[in-house]
């Protein structure tokens, strides 16, 4: 007699559908905007990491396709073996420019960006402190290292501080920080790290994926927004959120970036993000240049949203930035209302666990520079609508 060794994949996904927590996706039909086409409908996008909306920008598309004409598509193979593009190269120069760094490194991803750097640094013989709600990505990039990870709580600088000096010397040591809590919307007291950093010689690393284009003058990012150039050792990034392509960054001292070249397991390893994607992100990157209006409607639009959601009853966390969470308990509830939302014509996902902790499934409700005050308007009375219905508010 044999047995399924696969039978247990359907036995954990129909208990991930007894509680509510099957993740299910929607295919969209149209380009990523302020609005979006789903099922042959019309619907207002409150669900994309597009925060300037620059993923349908009209230059941001004529740069990748002047591209695709010049280069072609694929990269061929790692950068090392098959090469670079002159795009490539001018991506990394501006970003370093962009974020007065020294230098720049480009990655396939944000997610790729971490898990190169992180284990070209740490070892088993280091130890690597890091919040208790970093992003996945920094999880699995401080198991790969194999380093020794002591976690703090949320954003709390003095039992970071306590944890640093109830730890055994180690060959070197860590901070790493979201810069951004992609869930919550909360904003690290980078200051307050760096100044643990410097008082105990720590390297400090943050994750600024959803500071990118969004915090600091025109968008610069955390460490701007601090105002820590050069104190801050290592400043990951993303190119497909607010930069509204794809595509990972590291920015930070020449030798950090020439070190990665040499040991970021994913450059070594994995074919570089296309000719087109370098292009556009070229393209964003000059439109931040230039004028920080999509910055500055993006912060409206967020306060705007923010002030009425509370108003109506809304439980918003501790948000401080773009991202607004609805509270709402439960998964199946926080499914439920993001039906009803798509009923009324509003594309807002549910958050459940693993993604936030159990008991504190969400709408995040991500409101962008691409959203008119009209198009607010209408969501709110959307989010009003349901939350009535379903006796959340």
């Amino acid at each position: 007699m044999t047995t399924d060794a696969l039978a247990w994949i359907d036995e954990e996904l129909a208990a991930l559908d007894a509680s509510g927590l099957r993740t299910t996706i929607r295919t969209l039909e149209s380009p990523m905007d302020g609005w979006v086409t789903i099922e042959g409908r019309r619907l207002l996008n409150f669900c994309a990491n597009n925060y300037l909306g620059l993923a349908n920008d009209p230059r941001v598309r004529r740069a990748a396709a002047a591209a695709i004409d010049r280069y072609g598509v694929g990269p061929g193979a790692v950068r090392t073996i098959a090469g670079t593009t002159a795009l490539h190269v001018e991506l990394e120069q501006k970003l370093a420019a962009f974020k007065h760094a020294e230098a720049c490194i480009t990655f396939q991803s944000g997610f790729a960006a971490n898990l190169a750097t992180v284990p070209a640094l740490m070892g088993p013989e280091d130890v690597i402190f890091s919040d208790e709600l970093n992003h996945a990505s920094i999880i699995d990039a401080c198991r790969l290292s194999r380093a020794m990870v002591v976690r703090y709580a949320h954003n709390d600088v003095e039992d970071l501080r306590r944890k640093i000096a109830g730890t055994p010397t180690y060959r070197r040591r860590l901070i790493v920080s979201d810069g951004v809590f992609s869930m919550d919307g909360d904003i690290a007291p980078l200051d307050e790290l760096c100044s643990a950093a410097e008082d105990h010689g720590i390297i400090l690393m943050v994750d600024d994926a959803h500071g990118e284009g969004v915090l600091g003058r025109g968008g610069r990012g955390i460490v701007d927004h601090f105002g820590l150039h050069g104190r801050v050792h290592i400043e990951v990034g993303t190119l497909s959120k607010a930069f509204g392509v794809v595509g990972g960054l590291v920015a930070g001292r020449q030798s950090i970036v020439d070190w990665l070249r040499q040991r970021g397991r994913p450059f070594l390893f994995s074919s570089a993000m296309t000719a087109p994607d370098a292009a556009a992100c070229i393209e964003a990157v000059n439109i931040l240049e230039e004028s920080d209006e999509l910055v500055n409607r993006l912060w409206e639009n967020a306060r705007v949203m923010r002030q009425a959601m509370q108003q109506l009853g809304f439980n918003t966390g501790h948000s401080q930035t773009p991202i607004i969470p609805v509270i709402l308990g439960e998964a199946p509830l926080a499914q439920h209302f993001s039906r009803r939302l798509f009923e009324e014509g509003l594309f807002a996902m549910a958050i459940g666990y693993p993604t936030v902790p159990m008991g504190k499934a969400r709408i995040r409700v991500m409101n962008t520079a691409a959203h008119s005050p009209a198009d607010l308007e209408q969501a709110l009375t959307i989010f009003e609508r349901v939350g009535r219905a379903l006796a959340v508010i």
